[in-house]
This record gives structure tokens, sequence and C-alpha cells, in this order.
């Protein structure tokens, strides 16, 4: 199995990256860990490095100084929402950037292996069909974010063809404490928490509810990023893996399970903004591959998932968020 001694993680500061960290460090705790993004500092990190994906021009002389033999590339414009809003950032942040990333590692460090975290969302209507997707099913995003994700999932494709040890990484839904309250069911999470704490009156404001979406924990998916790393130099390059529990659960169905953890009732409100353009009505993955190659699967019970979002949301709130 890879034993990475360098592992730059790009997007180290975000969401993912603040659990991605620490799960590393478990993983492979005499390695350095080098914290990629636009903070001076990263925490949890052991060396930071500023990487700006908009702007490219000195990638490649911060990969050459990094000399990683591991990236995790996390960072993108991840919210679908505002990808509608800032549809040319989001293409150069999750297309442009991820390619110059990408030749920058082939150019300056050609024997680090290339985690590229892609996106269930590079389906689309694919999900159309009604039945859980594996890794060979067609691309048609539905939103500038997903068509940025899936461009440069194929353009990673591509160029390990030319020699980049890259493996393609592509989680569904992953959700817990830390997330923005731009995602579902972070909203959902930080509501019931006001209306607990007596700070917002007892309606509940959403998007579609009548929706079906195949949800894990962030812990899982970092787990799984875990695993294909220590995998990596047995994986051919190139390879696709979904990363998803092949279990969809309907969106209204986890709002009831927060009320009823909090033990509160509100009334709800659909709200025309949280709704997208283009939408389908259930995501399901297959996740064999990942399981077979890996070894992998989510063990994270759901409503430990749920607690700790709900816990990490009335801590929130209660220092004012």
């Amino acid at each position: 199995m890879l034993v990475p001694s360098r592992i730059l993680v790009t997007g180290a500061g975000g969401f993912v990256g603040r659990t991605l960290l620490p799960t590393l460090r478990t993983a492979f705790p005499a390695a350095t860990l080098i914290g990629a993004g636009r903070e001076a500092f990263i925490t949890g990190a052991d060396e930071s490095l500023r990487l700006d994906l908009l702007d490219p021009a000195g990638m490649s002389a911060a990969i050459a100084a990094a000399q990683p033999d591991a990236v995790l590339h996390l960072a993108a414009q991840a919210d679908v929402a505002a990808s509608f809003r800032i549809p040319a950032e989001t293409w150069r942040l999750n297309l442009l950037g991820t390619l110059a990333l990408a030749e920058a590692v082939l150019q300056e460090a050609p024997k680090a292996v290339f985690l590229h975290v892609s996106s269930s969302e590079v389906y689309g209507l694919s999900f159309q069909a009604g039945q859980p997707l594996d890794e060979a099913a067609a691309f048609q995003p539905t939103s500038p974010y997903a068509a940025s994700k899936a461009a440069a999932d194929l353009a990673i494709g591509e160029m390990a063809l030319r020699g980049l040890r890259a493996i393609r990484l592509r989680p569904f839904t992953h959700v817990g404490p830390g997330q923005s309250p731009n995602f579902a069911v972070a909203s959902f999470a930080r509501q019931v928490a006001r209306i607990e704490a007596g700070r917002q009156e007892p309606v509940l404001r959403t998007g579609a509810l009548d929706r079906w979406r195949d949800i894990l924990d962030v812990r899982d998916i970092c787990a799984g990023y875990v695993q294909a790393l220590r995998m990596a130099d047995r994986l051919p390059p190139g390879l696709a893996l979904n990363l998803c529990s092949g279990e969809p659960r309907r969106i209204s169905g986890i709002l009831d399970a927060l009320l009823a953890l909090a033990g509160i009732e509100a009334q709800i409100e659909r709200e025309a903004a949280r709704l997208r353009p283009t939408d389908v009505e259930r995501v399901e993955g297959n996740p064999a591959r990942a399981c077979d190659v890996l070894g992998w699967a989510p063990t994270i019970p759901w409503e430990e998932t749920l607690r700790s979002i709900l816990g990490d949301w009335r801590n929130r709130v209660a220092a004012g968020e």
C-alpha cells in the first residue's frame, strides 16, 4: 500500500478539508500535511501553501517548492445555487484552475498521486433513468457547477493517459458539522437550532422537499479518500469511483428527523429562491466498484450524523451565527 510522505490538500481550510486533515493524520502519522488555499495559515496542516486556482500563474512554482508525493484536490466553487449567479467564475475555478494544478503536478511532481474530487452532480439527468448509477453512466449535468466538474473530470481522465497518476472520485452528497447553511441539511439544522433557541419564529423555510438524495456523513467520504490514497499504487490511472451509500433518503424525512431530535414543531414554507432551475427527483448511486476495489463502505449511522450536525448548529447559534 502507498505510504506518502508529503500530502498536499487543496481547499484544506474548507468544510471537507477540516475533516480530511485529521483523518490523514491518523492514517499517515509520519507524513507532512500541506494545506493549500488562499489562507496564510491552515489549522491542522504542518505547512501552509498559498494557492489560488483563479490565479494559475504561480502554480508550477508552488508545486515545485512543495514537492508533494500525493495531491488531494478538494478546492472548488461547490455551491450549485451560486454557480447560476457566477457561472464564469465557477468554470474558471473548477475547470481552468484544476487543469493548471494538474499540469503543474505533471510537470513538477510527476510521481505524485493525484486524487481528483469530482461530484455525483456530473450525472445529472442520467438519474432520471430511475436506477442506481455506476461509473459508466453518461454525464448530463444540470448546472454550471455540475458542467464544470464534468469537464474537469473528463480532462483529468485524459491527462491520466499522458502520465498523470490520477484517480477520479465522485462523491455523492455529504454532510456534517461545519458545513455552510447554503446547503440543505445544514440550513435545516441551523433553522431548527435557531427556533429551539428562540431566535427564529417557528417557521422553517426550505426548497423542494419531495426529492430523494444519496447522502453520506463527511467522515465516511474522507475515509474513502484516504483508502483511495492507500490503494493508489494498485489502481489503474484515471480510474473513476463513486462514493455513495446506494440508499437514497427523502429530503422531507431528513427535516422531520431534525425536528424530532430537537423536540419542536414548525410551519414549513417553501421558497422559490431555494429551488434549482433544473433538478432531478431521485439521486441514487451504485457503490459496488468502490466497495470491491477499495474495501470501503459507509459505516456511520445516519442518526449519529444528524445529531452531530444539530449539535454543531446549537453551538454556532449560541455563538451568534
